[in-house]
């Protein structure tokens, strides 16, 4: 009999991630380990970031690539669930279903989600309850309830509240630099760092780096100076770091309670998936645990959960169990 597969796509804004995974019995628990076939990995695919044809390409490539590895091919697709940084509206949703469509035979089954969704479900193993923060390039908390309710805080990209991130932080660290130069703010070791770092000789050249390509992941991979700063006793540094801290909890907070999460007395335990760089220990500056620290003041209920595996396996867990439910609905209903 020829192998079924399912693919989870993990779309972001530095990477693009496909798992190729063999579609297990939904009588059976899913094995352990998973029975993950292949693995391939490509650039951008956030439409907002690289432009539409652009992140396409993209998709179908990297696609194609975990097919390839797998050996097998689109007949032998079941599932197929993309969860993508940039879709935060129905249409898009409905826009990359219509694409899909004209990639896929109709048999399979298609799922179009924002990034957030599968990285819950990395740490849910295909459960929809809780809430996650992921704080990579950019940041978003978004949250669901049994019943299907969701909600979700920042995430609107570096212009309109990605503070918090990688890339907010950095943005914060070369406006540090530019203010101590202004004589407008603190003087700060991050300048000689971020300097040495870009082979730049004055503050007065940022200006000039930053824009001649100011890409999102380019100004993120700043975060390492800034934490190395702030251990070494930079007071702007610190501050921007508590800044993140403060921002990546209220995002959270904010999720939990309009969804409830923690119940009526704001003490009943919740999940929260915690995903991203910043959110891992550096050194003696661990964001992770001081977000977890400042949320649970508010909610003590707070479970925080590492994920195992990552998010890309995550939308292949969401794909099963979403095939799954549809296929025992249509059984219920023939």
């Amino acid at each position: 009999m020829k192998r079924k597969v399912i693919l989870g796509i993990d779309g972001g804004t530095a990477s693009t991630v496909c798992i190729c995974m063999s579609l297990t019995p939904f009588d059976q628990p899913l094995p352990d380990p998973l029975p993950i076939l292949a693995r391939a990995v490509a650039g951008c695919s956030n439409h907002n970031s690289v432009g539409e044809s652009a992140a396409r390409e993209t998709l179908e490539n990297v696609m194609a690539d975990a097919l390839a590895k797998s050996r097998s091919t689109r007949a032998s697709v079941q599932a197929v669930c993309l969860s993508a940084s940039g879709v935060d509206h129905p249409k898009d949703q409905h826009h990359i279903l219509t694409w899909l469509r004209e990639i896929f035979p109709m048999h399979v089954r298609l799922f179009v989600e924002n990034d957030a969704v599968a990285a819950l479900s990395s740490g849910t193993m295909g459960k929809l309850h809780g809430c996650v923060l992921i704080a990579g390039t950019g940041t978003i908390a978004y949250g669901f309830t049994e019943d299907g309710r969701e909600a979700r805080a920042a995430g609107a990209g570096p212009v309109l509240g990605d503070w918090g991130s990688a890339y907010g932080i950095s943005a914060q660290a070369l406006t540090a630099v530019i203010r101590a130069n202004d004589g407008r703010g603190l003087q700060t070791t991050l300048t000689q760092n971020i300097l040495d770092k870009l082979n730049l000789s004055s503050p007065d050249e940022l200006i000039g780096w930053t824009y001649s390509d100011p890409s999102w992941a380019r100004i993120a991979a700043l975060l390492p100076i800034v934490v190395s700063c702030a251990d070494a006793g930079d007071l702007a540094a610190i501050n921007i770091l508590f800044d993140a801290v403060h921002e990546l909890a209220s995002s959270v907070k904010a999720v939990v309670a309009r969804l409830e999460l923690c119940g009526e007395d704001g003490k009943d335990p919740f999940p929260l998936v915690m995903v991203g760089g910043v959110l891992e220990a550096n050194k003696r500056w661990d964001i992770g645990s001081e977000v977890i620290n400042c949320i649970s003041k508010d909610f003590p209920g707070v479970l925080p959960i590492r994920p195992k595996v990552e998010p890309a396996v995550g939308a292949a867990l969401l794909a099963w169990s979403s095939l799954m439910r549809q296929c025992h609905q249509e059984a219920s209903t023939s």
